[in-house]
């Protein structure tokens, strides 16, 4: 995830200094949150393994099906969030735990919508058909 090797270094040691971010060559806004996130809790290498592996960086959420619904909740009531992109520890089981558990406890709250308005994100958001800007040129070659 940070693109550093971090073995040599004592599990309970504080975290090294980390490099530039200059010399990173992945996720460079992912490293510079892990880094922040490192200076500000004085973290060391097993505190930051602990926080970020699981769910590489991300909101990990466990509980019961209801306790997830509470906390997704929350965040979107909360203002925290205006949607969440779910990613199941493993799959298909854990989306469908999550579509077969979570979704009807949301659906309930009014929180996830039972169908859509429309059939494509266009007609989702209301906006207009934009034509097809070749249509005319095609016209006019053909006439």
């Amino acid at each position: 995830m940070l693109g550093v090797d971090l073995t040599a270094h004592a599990l309970d040691a504080p975290l090294p200094p980390l490099p530039p971010i200059e010399q990173i060559q992945g996720n460079k806004s992912r490293y510079q949150l892990v880094e922040d996130l490192a200076a500000e809790e004085s973290l060391t290498v097993r505190q930051l393994i602990a926080k970020l592996g699981g769910g590489r960086g991300h909101r990990t959420l466990a509980g019961t099906p209801e306790q997830v619904a509470d906390d997704l909740q929350a965040w979107f009531t909360g203002g925290a969030a205006d949607g969440f992109n779910i990613m199941p520890p493993y799959l298909p089981g854990g989306l469908d735990d999550f579509v077969d558990q979570v979704v009807p406890i949301l659906r309930e709250r009014g929180l996830f919508r039972t169908e859509y308005t429309a059939t494509t994100l266009r007609g989702h958001y209301g906006l207009p058909h934009p034509g097809n800007c070749f249509a005319e040129a095609a016209d006019r070659s053909t006439a």
